[in-house]
């Protein structure tokens, strides 16, 4: 079957100690030329300045049409409720449906243990598929990204500024951690992942 869009999916902030867990979703035509975003590669490899390079060359293509993609974010609390994958489920499912895809045009190539809502019948899951397959690396930078900005902008908040989010992003650093025992919880922190820390 030839398809007419490839479809990436990656997430970021699986594992930090505070934020929503974020869940990109990049759409390029299958005739996509690569060499617009040729330094494309696993979020995780690239520095923060290479990230937002190409985030906002993403972001340039978007608005002249060559590609589409979505990033939707599950909250923390969300998280402590019903835990980490059924949070990545609901927001893999959320980005996908809000780019209007329909199943039959299109390959979907995810990060990890993601998985597709079960409706895109051809989709493949590839460990390790954000530093080989540059969609799912380009789905990695725009969540990594967008969730980054996130926790740089909670980190202004007067309220929760002592916890410098803005540097760590929520990742369970040395002094974040110190910081909680000092301080205690957030409402941007999990619950769920912080009670060892908080003994």
């Amino acid at each position: 079957m030839k398809f007419q869009y490839l479809v990436g999916v990656d997430e970021a902030g699986r594992g930090p100690l505070a934020g929503p867990v974020a869940v990109g979703v990049a759409v390029v035509p299958t005739s996509f030329d690569w060499e617009l975003l040729r330094e494309v590669d696993d979020s995780k490899k690239l520095s923060e300045r290479k990230r937002e390079e190409i985030f906002t060359l993403a972001q340039d293509l978007k608005r002249e049409g060559a590609l589409n993609y979505r990033v939707s974010m599950v909250s923390a609390p969300v998280i402590d409720r019903v835990g980490i994958a059924r949070a990545v489920a609901m927001a893999t499912a959320r980005a996908m449906h809000s780019l209007s895809l329909s199943p039959e045009e299109v390959h979907v190539k995810l990060d990890g243990l993601l998985r597709a809502p079960s409706k895109f019948v051809s989709q493949e899951t590839i460990v390790g598929g954000d530093g080989k397959e540059r969609i799912i690396g380009l789905a990695s930078v725009m969540a990594k990204v967008t969730r980054d900005r996130y926790m740089v902008r909670a980190g202004s908040l007067p309220e929760l500024s002592d916890y410098a989010f803005h540097i760590h992003k929520g990742y369970g650093t040395k002094k974040h951690r110190e910081v909680l025992r000092a301080r205690g919880l957030s409402e941007m922190h999990r619950s769920s992942y912080c009670r060892n820390i908080l003994k």
